[in-house]
């Protein structure tokens, strides 16, 4: 049990062996008592679970290890209205007293289970002023600090004793921890720093037992505390100096246990050494939260902040003072756990550690499928098994009570002999019992508690053993297997599950002259490393190598990562990796994908037509951990595409991760949350992720709906049509400010539709050559976002604007433009900003400079489009049928007797000839991009309408616009004018019959207002009736003869002309 380096003979040995050796035959009681054989679990059926209750008492953390190696769970905790149906049910059973609960909502953190800790001790023998313990170490300067220990109290003595004394030059009592056993039985500590005493106060009973504490302080306030067995004790303020600035504790001092010192390092007293045994004292520059001194009470020792770890190495012992290496046993956790009382229907708590039946609850389904799988096994592989180890490595019924704790000798065994005859291939497909008899193995090997000391050797080839077994259960051949048990086992990831428990257990081969220990057989590998957060940090990862030539998967740690920790006070983390190639693990994973959630994103831009979404990567994984506790942080990881049959198919990639949380009955499901994709190739993807976890890459499966030839075609059309477009919004921009265009709300209108529509297909021309800089593509995806919102906003405006003379309304020419332009460019603005606000890291798309439609980014210019066009579809429809009413009006007041041909083609050209006119500025062509999907010819209209929207506008509203015709005649006729040689008839150019208008105003100037001429004025009525058609000099505005209590339909607001 223990081994002596220096022989001793005092009593305080004798009581540390005695102690350790009660301890330990408790512990393999409690063990004999878990394993015994004989009990009949009592079996209950209800509509929708199998409840097992288990007479034999457990620990609350053995309790749930049995339930969990059955594949069931312990009981969860009733709710309200099922407690008195529930404790009813098993009264019906005979079934009374308490039982162990596992609460719905909590997850307990402690250590699960007690350990043994091989460790030097300290026996100090009788009081004396010689013995003592120099601690060989460099204390820096401590503005906080918490030293924690286990300790034996010399019940045989009143007499105060110091536990350690901490010396400086300016004060000889700096730090110092002293207590005596009072008359109460009772051990009281008192802390003493700068000199300054606090009282003594009552921690643990002197009843001669192994107590751990720990005392904390620090500088502000002067605030301590005294912890005992994992409880505080004591704690108060002001254990500094009065009336001036708190100070730290110095540092370069001298530390002394066993002793108080009344000059620097010397002058001990008898009366006030210590007398008893001492071990695992350990000092950090931080006080410990009560978890963190929880662990350390276990025997975990927490990293981040220590100053000084136990090692004899680092104390000078004098001679008397006995040391001896034994293997200790670490407390186990204070945590109290919940109990069912069958009886009252309440709940309790009581110690986790206490003994107690408990109750395995299996969902129904479940429970019975296991049940199948047993009555139809043949059970040849566990018979073989078995009779290859002449003994039961493998019960036959896997409801069998004899499952038992494992050491490290019988699991290596028992897993040499299962990979010899999974190895053999003479039982080429498994089972389902076969399968879950396996996995029920691997359980029990993951839960196997390594002791200290034992041989690194036998735990690496335990590690071997455990990937070579389950790489061989993940073999293709297997798959229907692992479909067939899925409701069991709760999907194929409880194998990844099993392998992160093994890879866990490989830590303590961790030493400083081995920090990497990887194992591998053929497609599962993991490794575990320490990493020192030393000066030099670089990029920390884990390279696989794959079974194709020449390519390689790997995960991560970012060096800014590394340096995060640093900066946190941490000097070194343990990082666990876990790699499964392609096999039956993937096939099954991807049955599993929520095909609903993926489709979503899976938008499509008519090429391609989604079919589904397969896991096509490797599953790898990354965990740190400091201080046994898992650290969250980022990562990148990059995997080859391993899908063959998708070889010649599309594909897009979506970097995703398993979450044991959601859909736990599932066991969970793959979710993208804080992942994005970095690059994607054709036969490999690199991504990034917020967080540690099982990564994989999903691949979207499409069908090809466009040959190559079509898609070259298609963007050929794109560039031809925009760059005309572009040069017809161009010179219609430049000739509505160039010739004197009358201003009004139409051409303002006008004008910021033509610039808004020309940056955007000018950005979107040049778009493709920007995709190889990251920075560049991003800029010009939020301006392409900006322009294309901007000119739809303004195609709403041109919208609002017709409506306006449609519908009257009650607003002012002043107030109308600035509604138009906080709508126009406002609008965007807003929803580009808050676009780039929320989603940053996910506004671009991965393969060129737009919106994200693999995300909901895209809703952000999707949705306001739609928008608009509906609302634009509605003023065109109200527009056509006040046109058409009003034609036909007019056909009867100035045609009556005229033909029913000639009537029909009246309100033919009436209803045609707005929609022609006001489909390019009110962007309903862009309709045509939701039947893109269904053929090419639709996307071959689509491209066609909308890159040549700009010529269709320069047409209709500079080729054809009366305004800009007169306009453009105006500047000719004024040129003739200044031409005249004779300068002194400046009246005959002011006397033109020409409509000239001022550019500030919009209205006629004063020699317009009293010179008029037939082009001004609209024809007489007489002349309509006398051509009996639309002539050249009607204005082409559709005015429409209407009701004197409302005006004509004047749509000169888009007048044009040639129609």
């Amino acid at each position: 049990m223990f081994r002596r380096d220096l022989r001793p003979d005092s009593w305080f040995f004798s009581f540390l062996v005695g102690s350790l050796s009660r301890s330990l035959f408790a512990f393999a009681a409690l063990a004999k008592n878990q394993t015994s054989k004989g009990f009949a679990p009592v079996t209950i059926e209800t509509s929708r679970h199998m409840y097992e209750y288990v007479a034999t008492a457990l620990d609350w953390w053995h309790a749930d290890r049995y339930c969990e190696q059955r594949f069931a769970q312990l009981l969860v905790e009733p709710r309200g209205s099922e407690q008195a149906s529930f404790s009813k049910l098993l009264h019906s059973h005979h079934i009374r007293g308490s039982v162990w609960l596992n609460e719905r909502d909590g997850v307990l953190h402690k250590p699960k289970r007690r350990r043994n800790h091989i460790v030097p001790v300290l026996v100090f023998g009788d009081k004396t002023d010689t013995k003592y313990v120099k601690v060989l170490s460099d204390f820096p300067a401590l503005p906080a600090v918490t030293a924690c220990a286990h300790l034996q109290w010399d019940t045989r003595t009143q007499e105060i004793a110091t536990v350690f004394s901490y010396a400086v030059p300016a004060f000889i009592n700096e730090f110092q921890l002293r207590g005596f056993v009072d008359e109460e039985g009772f051990v009281r500590f008192a802390l003493i720093v700068h000199e300054h005493h606090s009282p003594y106060l009552p921690v643990f009973r002197a009843d001669g037992q192994w107590h751990h504490f720990c005392v904390t302080w620090q500088q502000e306030n002067g605030t301590w505390a005294i912890y005992a067995d994992g409880k505080r004790r004591a704690s108060a303020s002001g254990l500094c100096a009065v009336g001036s600035a708190p100070q730290a504790i110095y540092g370069q001092g001298t530390f002394i246990i066993g002793q108080d010192q009344d000059s620097l390092g010397g002058s001990f007293k008898e009366k006030e050494s210590f007398s008893g045994n001492i071990t695992d004292l350990h000092i950090w520059q931080k006080v410990l939260s009560m978890e963190q001194i929880e662990k350390v009470r276990s025997c975990w020792v927490v990293e981040q902040d220590l100053v000084f770890r136990w090692s004899s190495n680092t104390l000078e012992i004098e001679s008397t003072v006995q040391e001896v290496t034994a293997q200790f046993l670490c407390p186990g956790p204070v945590e109290e756990c919940r109990v069912f009382e069958i009886g009252s229907n309440g709940f309790s708590y009581t110690s986790c550690l206490q003994t107690l039946p408990f109750i395995c609850l299996y969902r129904k389904d479940a429970y019975w499928q296991l049940k199948k799988a047993h009555v139809e096994s043949s059970h040849s592989l566990v018979s073989r098994v078995n009779t290859l180890a002449e003994r039961t490595v493998i019960p036959e019924s896997i409801f069998t009570s004899d499952v038992q704790d494992m050491n490290l000798s019988v699991a290596l065994g028992a897993l040499d002999v299962l990979a010899t005859v999974l190895k053999e291939g003479e039982t080429p497909v498994l089972e389902s019992s076969d399968l879950l008899s396996v996995l029920q193995l691997l359980k029990q090997v993951s839960d196997v508690e390594v002791q200290e000391g034992e041989e690194p050797k036998m735990l690496e080839q335990l590690g071997q053993y455990y990937v070579e077994v389950t790489e061989l259960i993940l073999e293709e051949q297997n798959i229907g297997t692992w479909s067939s048990v899925s409701q069991v086992i709760r999907g194929p990831m409880a194998v990844v599950e099993l392998c992160d428990r093994m890879v866990s257990l490989l830590a303590p081969l961790l030493t400083a002259g081995r920090t990497k220990i990887t194992v591998q057989h053929g497609n599962v590998g993991m490794e575990v490393r320490k990493l020192e957060l030393g000066r030099q940090l670089s990029n920390e990862a884990y390279l696989v190598q794959t079974p194709e030539k020449d390519s390689y998967d790997l995960i991560e740690v970012p060096a800014e990562e590394m340096q995060r920790l640093k900066a946190r006070g941490l000097h070194s983390v343990v990082v666990k990796n876990m790699w499964f190639g392609y096999s039956s693990l993937q096939r099954c994973l991807s049955s599993t994908v929520n095909t609903a959630v993926f489709q979503d994103m899976a938008a499509s831009d008519g090429g391609q037509k989604y079919l589904n979404t397969v896991v096509g990567t490797a599953v790898i994984s990354a965990a740190l951990l400091s201080d046994y506790q898992e650290i969250s942080m980022s990562v990148r990881y990059h995997l080859q595409h391993h899908v063959q049959d998708l070889s010649n198919t599309p594909v897009g990639p979506i970097c995703a991760f398993w979450n044991f949380s959601l859909s736990p009955d599932a066991g969970g499901m793959w979710s993208t949350a804080g992942c994005s994709v970095v690059t994607s190739l054709p036969g490999s993807t690199t991504c990034f992720c917020n967080h540690t976890t099982n990564f994989a890459v999903l691949l979207q499966v499409y069908n090809m709906q466009r040959t190559t030839k079509e898609e070259l075609t298609l963007q050929t059309l794109t560039f031809i049509g925009c760059g005309v477009s572009f040069c017809a919004l161009i010179v219609t921009f430049v000739l509505f400010l160039a010739v004197g265009v009358p201003k009004s709300e139409r051409t303002t209108v006008h004008k910021n539709l033509i610039f808004a529509l020309a940056a955007a297909e000018a950005l979107l021309m040049f778009s493709e050559l920007a995709k190889t800089n990251q920075v560049v593509c991003f800029m010009i995806t939020a301006f392409l976002h900006l322009f294309f919102m901007a000119a739809f906003s303004w195609m709403l405006v041109e919208g609002l604007l017709l409506w306006s003379k449609v519908v009257a309304v009650n607003m002012s020419e002043d107030k109308r433009m600035k509604f138009y332009y906080v709508t126009g460019w406002g609008f965007p603005v807003v929803i580009v900003a808050v676009t780039l606000a929320t989603s940053f890291d996910k506004y671009v798309a991965d393969t060129h400079c737009w919106l994200n439609i693999q995300t909901n980014v895209i809703w952000a210019f999707v949705g306001p489009v739609l928008f608009i066009l509906a609302v634009n579809t509605f003023v065109l429809f109200r527009v056509v049928m006040v046109t058409v009413s009003s034609a036909r009006r007019r056909s009867k007041m100035l045609t009556p007797n005229s033909s029913l041909e000639n009537q029909i083609g009246i309100q033919i050209w009436a209803t045609a000839k707005p929609i022609l006119v006001l489909l390019p500025v009110l962007g309903l062509t862009w309709v045509c991009g939701v039947l893109v999907h269904l053929s090419v010819i639709w996307a071959y209209v689509f491209i066609v309408l909308n890159s040549l929207q700009g010529l269709y506008i320069f047409l209709v509203y500079a080729v054809y616009n009366s305004e800009v015709r007169n306009a453009i005649q105006r500047m000719k006729d004024k040129k003739k004018a200044l031409s005249f040689t004779n300068c002194s008839h400046p009246i005959n150019y002011l006397s033109s019959p020409r409509n000239t208008t001022s550019w500030e105003t919009g209205k006629p100037s004063v020699a317009e207002s009293t010179l008029s001429s037939p082009v001004q004025k609209d024809p007489p009525v007489k002349n309509i009736t006398n051509k009996g058609n639309f002539g050249a000099k009607i204005p082409m505005g559709i005015s429409s003869i209407m009701s004197p209590e409302r005006p004509a339909v004047d749509l000169t607001a888009f007048k044009c002309s040639g129609f």
